[in-house]
């Protein structure tokens, strides 16, 4: 199946997975989450892969939603039942990144932004570039950071590093994203592919069988009780983007301005 933004490639056991929209700062389309999604399900029955790297396009992992994607002016002049249904986009693509049976690595350079953090911390690991930026700006347009990506940065993080980069909403470094737990590995400048193809070859050397089943176990043993706690996360996005807080959030990110948020 050939794809306009994702391309995939093989060396042996190992996969690699680029996303590209032809945009310096990778932003995610609809349409590019969707073949994200699709080509994460092309493994599913894949026997032959123990390794996988996902990663954009060299400059940048993803500054996440494309929020000047027409999807979004269609998404807000739905009905709820509609808009609900368009909203499932995202949660879909990181569900079916986190069910993959072989292991996941990201490898980020530059910006990872909102839907970026929250498809990567769907995978197994990270490695960033030691530039990386790593940001969850999406309270500053009036949104909770849904995705049911909160769990999964609990896992990673704990609950008080998770609050402090949903809410505080200040842009962290590769290095200090290492400390708190949400990255790995730190790569030199550049350098975030090749550490992860390190990894992947030393995953692809190991016993097929085991390394899936030893991911089974831990990532169960991680995730057991997240859809319990974040099923409930998209309808409260839902609720959410119908505030005049959202509206005036979006409205002073186009007009590269500080938004004035009211609660209403």
């Amino acid at each position: 199946m050939s794809y306009k933004y994702v391309t995939v490639t093989r060396e042996g056991r190992i996969a690699t997975v680029r996303f590209d929209r032809g945009n310096d700062v990778n932003p995610l389309s609809i349409d590019a989450m969707k073949e994200l999604t699709d080509v994460a399900h092309s493994f599913e029955g894949d026997t032959e892969t123990s390794a996988i790297i996902l990663t954009g396009n060299g400059k940048n992992f993803t500054v996440g939603f494309d929020l000047k994607d027409p999807a979004v002016k269609a998404r807000v002049a739905a009905g709820v039942m509609d808009r609900r249904e368009m909203l499932k986009v995202g949660p879909k693509m990181s569900k079916a990144w986190e069910d993959l049976e072989p292991m996941t690595i990201v490898a980020v350079d530059g910006y990872c932004i909102g839907g970026g953090v929250a498809l990567s911390v769907a995978c197994d690991m990270r490695v960033a570039s030691k530039g990386a930026t790593f940001w969850v700006p999406e309270i500053r347009n009036g949104m909770n950071m849904s995705w049911q990506s909160v769990p999964r940065m609990v896992n990673l993080m704990g609950p008080a590093r998770t609050k402090q980069l949903c809410i505080v909403a200040d842009k962290i470094s590769a290095e200090k994203a290492m400390q708190w737990g949400l990255v790995e590995e730190v790569a030199e400048e550049g350098g975030a592919y090749a550490l992860a193809l390190e990894f992947a070859k030393k995953i692809a050397a190991m016993p097929p069988l085991p390394v899936r089943l030893i991911k089974q176990g831990a990532s169960v043993a991680a995730n057991a009780l997240n859809h319990a706690v974040s099923y409930m996360d998209m309808d409260q996005y839902t609720v959410a983007i119908t505030s005049e807080d959202h509206a005036e959030g979006i409205q002073a990110f186009l007009e590269k301005r500080g938004p004035v948020f009211k609660g209403r």
